[in-house]
């Protein structure tokens, strides 16, 4: 890391931009934003995608700011509202892909198919011109298929085996962008750094950079262009660190999200959920589901850039050739390598395959650590860890969803307090302008879900009745998706027979067990699509809701106490839109749902003049959590210095986790169910730093010394103390 880059922000705020949320929509609640305490405004991509489009991560044009959104004068107007307010302005940035098909959407795409090789674009994309012909995999069928000067329009089932240009992960119409190339590099970046250089823009998120041919080299060419505060969605497998060479703050912050959700979740109910899940015929090895998830994404959706690696390796046998690179990326422990660094990850995962090609694929890979063949390699690993992982196995491993999120471990059942502690010392020391989040738009399933989940862990054996129960009544037939339906009902509660029918459609695709998004079994698909309706409108739902009215308190304590953590500790942290209250949806694109902001003024309104809210379904007390800390961070920024541990003492002190930083206590209340079953706080006490301190939440002043917890979280499961007057 690099000192502190200018515009570094205290914390952000993510917008999703569409076309029904614009620039000028974002203007309009630029005041909310600043009097709710966020550092900055924290952007989807905005530069001019696919018409329609709700997320942006589909470019088309990287030169010019998105018509729908309201263009040049939009950005720039949006731009000048918040540094009036005093706020950063954080771009998401998308340097892998640029969207393309067989249409003129894209120029620089269309020049290619108009005039093939000898387009000045030819070497933007990443194409194998050595197969011939650009294939497009569009065609509805076989009998559509055309033949073109410079392209193949075929059959889009032949893009999986025969495609001969990389892509985003299996979507055909996201082509790979060659941005390793200097003239590439400005053609795509241009725009965006020139808003940098304007002052316009003071971060950059870079998404998805394992799919890039050097992640190293581009971020340290990012970072000399731009010197602002860069962070890279880089997914860290539980026990890895980011390359120290990389010039960057840090993650996004799914690493920090496995461990705050993680604090939340109590250990011992592991064992019943894995009764539960057995009884029911779910997997409960996630190894085996994870490495079969892996190796089936490899052999089918990713087969074609399998072929393509393994036309580089030098062995005379093909088929072991692809056996042993299929093999590889499936036995990868972490999402790639970045070699000469990382090869530790590199030499695992060579030895626990077993083609006789593989020693073949690891001298020549060593040899030239930067040749096309290790470069390769390590871009389609991510996509198989990622496809294989995040969107198969959790689908397929549904034990306990809560611990399915993108960058978790749902082996490891929960984060223990003394790891959690550990880590954070350690984010502080390296990268303390890492961002951390709790939801995100590519997350399986929000906080506030999550949380409501953790309270079922120290409830296992209550919950398993009652899901055997309700299978009984209303069965999916596919025990992975059963368990995770109930799941997701409860925790999502209440919702719309739609939303959940949309859930489970996706959520059965995803796992490619009785179906797929490509090849349907239709009977199946049309039982799940009438679930939904099925447990809403009968006895079942009653039982249902009277569960969650006992979860529901319990899920409030667990979702005020992780936000606080995650506003509080070693990071810079990100607020998902909307999240500031109660917010329970599931994965995209129910979390991109539209968000009232009206409602946010007028509870944030009150909570400025004074108003303390209960802890009910306004969502008005996580607000007031959020609010506090924010404009704290913001106004105050020395006290968010240096990390220590605060044990708690007493009978009830493993309830209770809270650390201190420069001149700041925060406090948070962790397995609720159980502290209530003991009989509350009792003399459980929390030993204070010298000095007076005040709670920021409810501004009372705190006895000095050792306060009774059950005092300090009477009013609130959480506390936010600061030395002095407040």
């Amino acid at each position: 890391m690099s000192g502190t880059p200018p515009g570094a922000p205290t914390s952000t705020y993510r917008i999703q931009f569409t076309p029904d949320f614009t620039f000028a929509d974002a203007e309009a609640v630029v005041d909310y934003l600043d009097a709710l305490g966020a550092g900055a405004l924290y952007a989807s991509p905005v530069l001019e995608a696919v018409p329609g489009s709700t997320h942006g991560y589909d470019v088309v044009d990287p030169t010019r700011a998105r018509e729908e959104l309201g263009g040049e004068a939009g950005r720039v107007a949006l731009s000048k509202a918040l540094r009036q307010a005093g706020l950063g302005f954080v771009l998401d940035i998308v340097p892998n892909h640029m969207a393309v098909g067989d249409n003129d959407v894209n120029p620089w795409w269309s020049d290619v198919l108009r005039h093939g090789r000898g387009s000045r674009y030819a070497g933007y994309f990443d194409v194998d011109w050595e197969a011939g012909k650009l294939l497009l995999p569009f065609a509805g069928d076989e009998g559509s298929e055309e033949e073109h000067e410079h392209y193949r329009l075929a059959f889009w089932r032949r893009g999986n085996a025969e495609l001969n240009y990389r892509r985003f992960f299996d979507i055909t119409t996201l082509a790979g962008v060659r941005v390793e190339d200097p003239e590439v590099f400005e053609a795509t970046h241009g725009e965006v750094l020139r808003w940098v250089a304007a002052g316009e823009v003071t971060g950059l998120r870079v998404d998805h950079p394992d799919g890039l041919a050097d992640p190293g080299g581009y971020v340290r060419r990012l970072k000399e262009r731009s010197g602002v505060w860069l962070v890279v969605e880089k997914i860290l497998g539980a026990d890895e660190a980011l390359p120290a060479s990389w010039p960057v703050e840090g993650t996004t912050g799914y690493d920090a999200l496995r461990e705050v959700c993680g604090l939340f979740v109590d250990p011992a109910g592991e064992a019943g959920f894995t009764d539960l899940a057995r009884d029911l015929g779910v997997p409960v090895d996630f190894a085996e589901v994870e490495h079969t998830s892996r190796a089936l994404v490899a052999d089918t959706i990713l087969r074609a850039e399998v072929r393509r690696i393994a036309a580089l390796v030098r062995h005379p046998d093909r088929a072991e050739a692809e056996r042993a690179v299929a093999e590889v990326m499936v036995n990868f422990p972490v999402y790639r390598s970045y070699l000469p660094e990382g090869l530790d990850a590199w030499r695992a995962a060579v030895a626990a395959s077993t083609s006789p090609a593989a020693r073949a694929l690891d001298e020549q890979v060593r040899a030239d650590p930067g040749g096309e063949l290790a470069t390769r390699v390590q871009q389609t690993s991510g996509m198989v860890v990622a496809k294989g992982t995040e969107d198969t196995a959790f689908y397929r491993y549904t034990r306990f969803a809560a611990l399915n999120e993108v960058g978790g471990a749902p082996d490891r059942f929960g984060v223990p307090p003394e790891e959690f502690h550990r880590r954070a010392a350690l984010r502080e020391a390296g990268t303390p302008l890492a961002m951390t989040a709790l939801s995100t738009h590519d997350t399986k399933r929000s906080e506030d879900v999550r949380a409501r989940l953790a309270v079922l862990a120290e409830i296992p054996d209550e919950f398993a009745g009652h899901v055997r129960r309700w299978t009984a009544e209303h069965p999916i037939d596919e025990p992975s998706l059963n368990m995770l339906a109930w799941q997701s009902l409860v925790g999502a509660w209440p919702i719309t027979a739609d939303r959940m029918r949309a859930y489970l459609d996706k959520a059965a695709k995803e796992a490619k067990v009785r179906t797929t998004w490509t090849d349907h079994d239709e009977e199946f698909e049309a039982a799940v699509a009438a679930w939904p309706d099925q447990v809403l409108d009968g006895p079942v739902a009653a039982e249902v809701a009277e569960f969650v009215d006992r979860v529901v308190l319990p899920g409030w304590s667990n979702a005020l106490g992780q936000k606080l953590v995650q506003l509080t500790a070693p990071g810079v942290p990100d607020v998902y839109q909307g999240t500031e209250l109660w917010d329970l949806s599931l994965v995209d694109p129910d979390n991109r749902r539209p968000v009232d902001y009206e409602v946010r003024r007028r509870l944030l309104r009150r909570i400025e003049e004074g108003w303390l809210p209960d802890v009910d379904d306004s969502g008005a007390a996580k607000l007031l959590v959020v609010h506090r800390a924010l404009r704290l961070r913001r106004e105050r920024p020395e006290l968010f210095r240096g990390y220590r541990p605060l044990p708690a003492s007493g009978p009830a002190a493993r309830h209770a986790v809270a650390f201190e930083r420069t001149g700041l206590v925060a406090v948070a209340t962790r397995l609720p169910v159980g502290l209530a079953d003991a009989g509350g706080w009792g003399d459980t006490v929390l030993p204070l730093p010298p000095g007076e301190w005040t709670d920021v939440l409810t501004s009372r002043p705190v006895p000095a010394g050792a306060p009774r917890l059950a005092d300090l979280l009477d009013r609130y499961p959480v506390a936010l103390l600061v030395r002095g007057d407040r």
